[in-house]
């Protein structure tokens, strides 16, 4: 029997009595090492005679191939039994109560979002929704703002394309517009959901969270606008008396249009909200524009309403004492740990919003 010959049966019978990889890995080096033995003989073809050299070669290689394969196979037949092993001596009687376990928490944002659709919700309002990617027209135009208008300003929009023909929403008011656009008056909804700006500080993000509100039909006027507030502000702040103002203002989409300001008053270095001598900005509103009504088809001598818009960031760190508006968005767990809610703890009025 030849040197080649030889070699193979003595190792193919080392490898198959291998049962751990120890073993494989010292099989291996001493067959493939440095100064291994098919290593050496790969060495050592130079010296072999010319005439017998290419047979050796060729059937050298076949060994080593052999050989490999059978040790891959022996390799993989061990890391699947370590894997069984694992298995069998790890498994977990998922009957057994839970010891230690981490509860998720609500982020601030989605539970004020909850809020206040529980609380619009009561009185009427449905929630509707639309794309954070909108066209020009929809953003600006059919809201009834002006080419020149500020807003439109890189400096402020996220566009999209060169033309300025898609960008990132400004604002909800899109969603009323396609609200409008589809179906026919009366409508009464809130626009919850994302907004894009290129700002950010302290009291600015870049995405931020705002909700549009929109009540369109006959005989509406501002008392009812006033009346709306009135019920969402002291429900959203759980007190019972609210002082409100309504400061003249300007928005292209609303005439006449206004800021809306509530009383305040700091005790023990905390804001309370309802009655005081301070006076905090809080959302804006007013009249809709008859342009923008026109724009989606609507009858202004038999519609009208009002829109307001509220930023649900602010809200949340108003009402819960969040000072940094950043903190929102760091993903950080001990903020979230703190500031979170309950994942049970599902906003309705009858029983309290925040409870």
């Amino acid at each position: 029997m030849s040197e080649i010959e030889t070699l193979r049966a003595d190792f193919l019978s080392k490898i198959k009595d291998i049962n751990n990889k120890q073993d494989l890995d010292n099989i291996k080096t001493e067959l493939f090492g440095k100064n291994g033995k098919i290593t050496s003989l790969f060495k050592n073809i130079g010296k072999i005679e010319a005439d017998k050299k290419k047979d050796f070669a060729s059937n050298l290689n076949s060994l080593k191939n052999d050989l490999l394969s059978e040790i891959n196979k022996i390799s993989s037949e061990l890391e699947i039994k370590e894997i069984n092993s694992k298995l069998k001596n790890e498994k977990i009687d998922i009957t057994l109560p839970v010891r230690n376990y981490v509860e998720g928490k609500i982020h601030p944002v989605s539970q004020v979002i909850d809020e206040i659709s529980s609380i619009f919700s009561e009185i009427g309002f449905s929630v509707e929704e639309g794309p954070d990617v909108e066209n020009e027209y929809n953003n600006f135009t059919a809201l009834n703002t002006p080419d020149n208008h500020p807003a439109r300003d890189m400096h402020d929009t996220f566009y999209l394309n060169n033309e300025k023909e898609l960008l990132l929403r400004t604002h909800t008011s899109p969603v009323q517009i396609r609200t409008m656009i589809k179906d026919k008056p009366p409508f009464k909804i809130i626009a919850p959901g994302r907004t894009y700006r290129s700002d950010s500080d302290q009291t600015h993000a870049p995405m931020f969270h705002q909700v549009e509100g929109l009540h369109i039909d006959k005989n509406i006027n501002m008392a009812h606008l006033k009346g709306c507030l009135n019920y969402f502000i002291k429900e959203f702040f759980e007190v019972k008396k609210i002082k409100m103002r309504f400061r003249p203002s300007h928005f292209p989409f609303t005439e006449p249009s206004a800021e809306v300001d509530i009383g305040y008053e700091i005790k023990d270095g905390k804001i309370i909200i309802g009655e005081g001598d301070k006076w905090l900005e809080i959302l804006g509103c007013g009249m809709v524009h008859p342009n923008v009504l026109k724009n989606v088809k609507i009858d202004t001598k038999k519609f009208q309403g009002y829109a307001f818009g509220i930023g649900i960031d602010r809200l949340a760190m108003l009402k819960y004492g969040i000072n940094d508006l950043r903190a929102f968005f760091e993903c950080d767990y001990r903020w979230l740990n703190h500031f979170g809610f309950d994942p049970l703890d599902v906003p309705t009025n009858y029983r309290g919003l925040s409870r």
